[in-house]
């Protein structure tokens, strides 16, 4: 049988063991002997990949500084390895079926781009086998790329920032078909009218750093769901990274939102209209830069929004970068720990009678599935985070006066990580703070109020 490699089977294998030649190179290596009868310089035995043995390393090749365990693998074994993660997670918890429409959210950083990258190996895979089917009853599942456009809120440079959306929209139309859509979506659309101008006076409404950056994140959610929604896509992919969520642990522990945790950490996230879905839940973020920087420019990437967190989120990130220095495997333990937390009933894709799902994907998510908590009754969520709320959080916040005015009440409904970060102090901020919300978040507080009600009752 021919040796496999991470080009053409996608297995993570790179060669077969049943290979008399691959197994004899091997072994001639082992013994310090080559076929031909030379004695291999120990230097060069030494520059081989730790995994394949028959290519050089990274660490050889001189091209770029790397240092860790990245730097013992060859590139084909290290981009092998990462697409084995990602396929891995997409397989074992049904992320994908064969009959859904993928929205991926891109920004251009190396995360998104190798995100896609990887879901458009796996659309192509899955389209080459439907092309070779004799029945074509499996469909091969749909992909689409959106942007926010965030200039509305944030200082950009527009003369590089219109580049940047032309050279996105070429990434994206260079990939090999099937077709995918491109949307470019300002975040200000969450408004049927005066987007732009409401959304500035609601920012500049909230005084707290963090709390403004928290809330743009929100918004920024908003407006994915809403472009999913209005086009047809089934899941949202998201390309939050091991080092991301490892931020988003600690910085969601200082903010009080513990019991919420589980629920963002999870490779899927059911709660939201259309179900978001973490593949690149166990890759690092040094891994994805690197294997950008490495692919010989294919993997094209372009920091657009990249700009600094402040508050609470660039402490943390701050922080937790420096122990990531001091020990590479830290941010892994982080997410590693907090994913021994219970999940909630909404983290996981919900059970399916759809024949197009195939059976290997069925028998690995019963292999991988989560244990939820199911004895637990339905959450009621804040209508700004969409966090799930504890008991203690619907005593606290069930209970607002009669009197009080339509801004108090909504902010009686949001979790107490966002009445004390976004929510103003002053009470004559309130209500004007109220009139620039997005609709979304408004009628969210009103079913969450009714809800309350109805269990008090």
């Amino acid at each position: 049988m021919a040796a496999c490699t991470a080009g053409n089977c996608q297995s993570g294998c790179y060669r077969n063991e049943d290979d008399d030649s691959v197994r004899t190179e091997k072994s001639d290596l082992i013994n310090g002997t080559l076929s031909s009868g030379n004695v291999p310089d120990s230097a060069n035995h030494h520059n081989l990949c730790l995994k394949c043995k028959l290519n050089k390393n990274l660490a050889s090749s001189g091209t770029v500084s790397i240092d860790g365990d990245i730097s013992r693998f060859c590139f084909d074994c290290f981009r092998g390895n990462l697409f084995g993660k990602f396929k891995l997670a997409v397989t074992s918890n049904a992320m994908i079926s064969p009959t859904d429409n993928v929205l991926v959210a891109f920004s251009g950083g190396p995360s998104s781009r190798v995100a896609l990258q990887f879901l458009h190996e796996m659309q192509q895979k899955a389209q080459k086998n439907f092309d070779a089917s004799r029945d074509r009853s499996l469909p091969v599942f749909g992909v689409g790329v959106a942007f926010v456009d965030e200039s509305a809120a944030l200082r950009i440079p527009f003369d590089g920032f219109d580049k940047a959306i032309q050279d996105m929209k070429s990434i994206v139309s260079n990939l090999a078909p099937p077709a995918k859509a491109f949307h470019v979506v300002p975040i200000e659309s969450i408004y049927s009218s005066n987007g732009r101008d409401r959304l500035k006076q609601l920012l500049n409404a909230v005084k707290d750093v963090t709390g403004k950056e928290d809330l743009l994140q929100h918004l920024r959610m908003l407006s994915l769901q809403k472009i999913a929604h209005e086009n047809g896509y089934t899941k949202l992919l998201l390309g939050s990274c091991t080092s991301r969520i490892a931020c988003h642990v600690i910085s969601a522990t200082v903010k009080g939102q513990g019991y919420s945790l589980p629920a963002d950490i999870q490779y899927v996230d059911a709660r939201w209209e259309i179900p978001v879905v973490l593949p690149l839940r166990d890759c690092l973020s040094k891994e994805l830069n690197m294997l950008c920087c490495l692919d010989g420019g294919s993997l094209k990437t372009m920091e657009v929004l990249n700009s600094p967190h402040a508050g609470i989120n660039g402490l943390v990130a701050s922080f937790v970068s420096l122990l990531q220095e001091e020990n590479p495997s830290r941010e892994c333990t982080i997410v590693r720990t907090a994913g021994k937390l219970t999940p909630f009933h909404f983290n996981q894709i919900p059970d399916s009678d759809d024949s197009n799902t195939n059976l290997a994907s069925r028998r690995r998510q019963k292999k991988f599935n989560l244990r939820p908590n199911e004895s637990t009754p339905p959450e009621s969520y804040c209508p700004i985070c969409n966090s799930p709320l504890s008991k203690s959080d619907h005593i606290n916040l069930s209970s607002p006066g009669s009197d009080e005015t339509n801004g108090y009440k909504f902010g009686a409904t949001w979790c107490p990580s966002c009445q004390f970060q976004i929510l103003p102090k002053e009470p004559s901020s309130v209500e004007h703070f109220y009139s620039f919300l997005p609709e979304q978040f408004v009628v969210r507080a009103k079913e969450r109020s009714s809800g309350i009600q109805r269990q008090l009752r």
